[in-house]
């Protein structure tokens, strides 16, 4: 079976979002995504909230657990977490954290310079090797040309590449996928990647604003209600 994957997205426990977790199942069903990375900035409660809900749903998602991590250098996204990786670590340890629990860790929109989050070109050379995929289509990236770069890094040491809308907002959700044979394990989901067909294209610049939009109402309190989920915390780690 095919899937229609995409490994970067935001929920409004990110403070730069505006997808709640019940938009964001519903989003998905409607636009035939059928798996998903909840990778909320420095936070991972809401990543396990959808993942509760579509489960309880019945929702046909595939949701994997994420954070994007800031670092000392810039950004690094861990996938299959069961716990938060703390931010502000050197790369090299949060790739190291990220390995800890299982998982992967992904470098996201390397090279994009009209970010300010994007991992530094030095930290890119020392943990290349050691990341286990690249981001190579970002659809917030305005160029065509950045991710062209990440899927040429991504070749150069034999890394498989990710594609991410890295949505903060309902419509972004479903404007790119990548197309993969289905997967159970993190280390599957490396050998399904290399298969991997980009379905769909960028987003709209305008979507940047909505993420200032985001902040905006975060700064007014209207933040997110957290729904319980047995056996974790619900408190945010932005």
């Amino acid at each position: 079976m095919k899937l229609r994957a995409d490994f970067h997205s935001h929920s409004h426990f990110s403070k730069d979002s505006l997808i709640n977790p019940r938009t964001y199942i519903d989003t998905c069903v409607r636009k035939g995504v059928t798996c998903i990375a909840v990778t909320d900035h420095n936070a991972i409660d809401g990543a396990f909230v959808i993942e509760k809900l579509a489960r309880d749903s019945s929702a046909p998602i595939k949701v994997i657990v994420g954070e994007e991590v800031k670092t000392t250098e810039g950004e690094i996204i861990g996938l299959f977490l069961k716990e938060l990786v703390p931010r502000d670590l050197s790369p090299e340890d949060t790739v190291t954290a990220i390995h800890e629990q299982g998982g992967l860790a992904v470098i996201p929109h390397p090279y994009d310079v009209f970010r300010r989050s994007v991992l530094t070109d030095e930290a890119i050379e020392r943990v290349k090797h050691s990341v286990d995929a690249i981001e190579g289509f970002n659809c917030r990236n305005i160029l065509s040309k950045h991710d062209q770069k990440a899927r040429d890094l991504a070749a150069s040491v034999g890394k498989p590449f990710t594609l991410g809308t890295d949505s903060h907002s309902p419509m972004e959700l479903g404007g790119g996928t990548l197309e993969i044979d289905d997967f159970e394990t993190p280390e599957d989901l490396l050998l399904a990647l290399r298969g991997g067909r980009i379905i769909g294209g960028r987003s709209t610049p305008v979507v940047h604003w909505l993420s200032t939009y985001a902040k905006i109402r975060w700064k007014l309190g209207l933040r997110p209600k957290y729904m319980p989920v047995p056996g974790r915390t619900t408190h945010s780690h932005t």
